[in-house]
């Protein structure tokens, strides 16, 4: 046995032990936000046991409840904890403080019993690539080999000396879980592996036993199992990481990680995350889809449209918006083949688009079989390059009876803006059996802004439950999930089923548009639409679309209610590049000055100052910076779309904003792209040159900008130099 890492870890607010539960709950649940060598994991069985006394000679498994017989409490830390972004750009699970009298072992064992994704009944459970072994033959195996010949693996599991009666009864928690690497070129490795994780709440510890195939059965890989602890010594709390068998460790750097990385980088996110976590309420990534099957669609998709990531004809960044698109085309399509195989169909779903901006999307799903179109209020400039059987519709789109849509399975908002609380509206009066699929993003009401109504929720927080709600009042059991997309709004809602039959849909509808109505704040709005023609007959239509309560049969016209505005079809350029020159040089000139520490920002000499006395300036957060800007500039700021640090970012040659935070870019830091081949090379002055109390950083013959108007060269690219940070 060796320790390979041990941490001291500050614990001012008391979290702790629970915080280390909920931060071992992380590392079994979703190692993937660690090591990023990995999709994920699929949990295949939890059960209570106990090890056998050390005199013993036989098993003395005792298989305890069910998971879900088990109380849940507590969850695991929000966001992604591996990330240096902010815990709501990466909503996952949440952590449960502990309240007086409460057991740790729920701390323990809550994150894997409450919607855990490949949990045994639920949704996300796999599709049965990897018949799971029974855990409890296996936990009989195991304790067979620990009463036998595996003495030091006991008291490893017990502690060195450990192994008394009184040890050896003390429940554990004993899990067993699939380990699925990324697939990928750089990664060989994609087989599954499985491991079985031992909880010992009263210990501290978690010891993590891989298994490999050894004639035809599952065995502990004792070459590479390891140890995480808990400890307290003089008041002080320490985490460690133990490795079994140093000598004959195995690594294979993405299952089985290397010691180092086990003593360094994993201690220190275990650290971190103990003591840091807050209460978040998101769900876990991907709970209702099988992950095996996602990572190998995602990859099969990611490789088959990679190439319009070289085409793209956007001014928007290609890499963020096809790999996208691409994950949630995966997404969507293993959920429909899901769907198809628990209803016994064989058609694919067919789809409507509402908002479908570039159209990419809607591409992948067609390419793919899915019958479906899109239709955005402006057309893009990339929609002639999908060909005639991509369906993409220019036009505006508003509420009410002309647009629904009775034939289609389902509705998908992807990041669709003023659309995004009707959709679930849109599908409930479609059809009984349409469907939603919503990705909110920007925050809108029925009309206008949303607003919260509770304080004691983020903004993002309270839309999500704002549209779920719309899609419960609409009659439809949502769920919700986290996608696997590089973006920092990535929970998505669906209501894939309704919570009445078709017989009750008069009074399903009824209580739809008063709920509109209450929303709104007005009086009695329209009756609700009557559906399109053919409407009243059509499967499940119900006829409750058509009338509202005191007008039998009238038809209702224009927008189920009034003030709804469709997006306008010239879009208004609101990243800070209209504003005027002078406002945003005054503005570039203020934050620089701020982050000097107030040296005066005036022209100088073409001398530049000595480059290690060079003054690189601090490191502020944008509400700091912002904090010292006057009103009549914030308030401007704020009709721009990210405002101040949108602004920043513009001016990439001054400024580096990272993670909310911003500073003085130093360019001897800076790896160029093309040197002085460049197009741009030289094309703009040297803000350095000009502004910085002490020049420029970098001689005037490594700059690739101009110290000087004597050394600018014309412009013959559109763009702006290119660097990397």
């Amino acid at each position: 046995m060796a320790e390979v890492g041990r941490a001291a870890v500050s614990d001012p607010g008391s979290l702790l032990p629970d915080g280390f539960w909920a931060a071992v709950a992380v590392w079994v649940e979703r190692p993937q936000v660690a090591n990023k060598r990995l999709c994920g994991v699929h949990l295949e069985a939890r059960r209570s046991a106990a090890l056998p006394r050390a005199e013993a000679r036989g098993p003395r498994p005792s298989a305890g409840p069910k998971p879900e017989e088990r109380p849940a409490a507590g969850c695991a830390p929000e966001g992604d904890p591996g990330s240096s972004q902010p815990p709501e750009q990466d909503p996952h699970r949440s952590q449960g403080g502990r309240r007086p009298g409460d057991d740790p072992r729920e701390a323990a064992a809550a994150p894997l019993l409450a919607g855990a994704p490949g949990q045994p009944g639920k949704a996300g459970a796999e599709e049965g690539d990897f018949p799971a072994p029974d855990l409890d033959s296996l936990w009989n195996d195991f304790s067979r080999s620990l009463a036998g010949d595996s003495r030091e693996m006991l008291d490893f599991l017990t502690g060195s000396g450990a192994a008394s009666q009184r040890e050896a009864q003390r429940e554990l928690d004993v899990i067993l879980r699939t380990i699925i690497p990324k697939t990928s070129p750089c990664c060989p490795l994609s087989a599954p592996r499985r491991e079985i994780v031992v909880q010992d709440v009263g210990r501290g510890t978690v010891t993590l036993l891989p298994l490999e195939e050894e004639e035809g059965n599952l065995k502990v890989k004792t070459s590479a199992v390891y140890q995480i602890q808990l400890s307290r010594s003089e008041g002080e709390w320490f985490i460690s990481v133990l490795i079994f068998c140093p000598e004959r460790w195995h690594s294979d750097g993405i299952v089985c990680p290397r010691p180092a990385w086990l003593g360094g980088e994993l201690l220190a996110k275990l650290a971190r995350w103990c003591v840091g976590s807050r209460q978040s309420g998101f769900k876990s990534t991907l709970s209702l889809i099988p992950i095996v099957k996602y990572s190998r669609v995602y990859q099969e998709l990611k490789e088959k449209y990679k190439d319009m990531v070289k085409v793209w004809p956007e001014v928007t960044d290609p890499e963020k918006f096809v790999y996208e698109d691409v994950a949630i085309a995966a997404y969507l399509l293993i959920l429909w083949e899901e769907e198809r195989a628990s209803r016994g169909e064989t058609a694919r779903q067919s789809f409507v688009d509402l908002g479908c901006g570039n159209g990419l999307l809607v591409h992948i799903l067609s390419s793919e079989g899915h019958p479906g179109r899109g239709i955005d209020v402006r057309r893009r400039k990339i929609w002639e390059m999908y060909g005639p059987e991509t369906h993409l519709e220019e036009s505006a789109i508003t509420p009410n009876d002309q647009t629904l849509f009775p034939d289609v399975d389902w509705l998908i908002g992807n990041h669709s803006d003023e659309l995004t609380p009707w959709i679930p509206v849109i599908a409930a009066r479609s059809s009984y059996r349409c469907r939603f699929f919503v990705l909110p993003c920007c925050f809108f009401d029925f009309v206008g802004r949303f607003q919260r109504s509770q304080s004691g929720k983020t903004q993002y927080r309270a839309y999500l439950d704002f549209v779920t709600e719309v899609g419960s009042t609409c009659g439809f059991h949502v769920e919700e999930d986290c996608l696997r997309i590089p973006s920092t709004k990535r929970v998505c809602l669906l209501g894939k089923s309704r919570t009445y039959p078709p017989a009750a849909e008069a009074a399903a509808d009824e209580q739809r548009r008063r709920y509109i109505n209450r929303r709104r704040g007005q009086g009695p709005a329209s009756p609700p639409p009557r559906a399109a023609t053919g409407g009243a007959h059509r499967p499940g239509g119900g006829g409750g679309l058509g009338t509202g309560p005191g007008q039998p049969g009238a038809q209702a016209e224009g927008p189920w209610l009034s003030g709804f505005h469709p997006r306008e079809k010239a879009e208004r350029v609101r990243n800070c590049a209209s504003l005027p020159r002078e406002f945003v040089d005054r503005v570039v000139l203020q934050v620089a000055d701020l982050l000097l520490g107030g040296q005066q920002s005036n022209p100088r000499s073409s001398q530049s100052g000595r480059a290690e006395a060079w003054n690189r300036g601090a490191r502020l957060s944008l509400a700091e910076v912002a904090g010292e800007l006057d009103g009549a500039t914030l308030r401007r700021l704020k009709r721009e779309c990210g405002g101040l640090q949108t602004l920043l970012r513009n001016r990439p040659q001054v400024f580096r904003v990272v993670n909310g935070q911003v500073c003085i870019r130093d360019w001897r830091e800076e790896r160029l792209r093309k040197g002085k081949e460049s197009e741009a090379f030289k094309t703009r002055i040297c803000w350095f040159f000009t502004h910085h109390p002490d020049g420029c950083v970098l001689p005037s013959d490594c700059c690739p900008f101009a110290h000087g108007p004597g050394e600018l060269r014309p412009a013959s690219s559109p763009r702006g130099f290119s660097q990397v940070s």
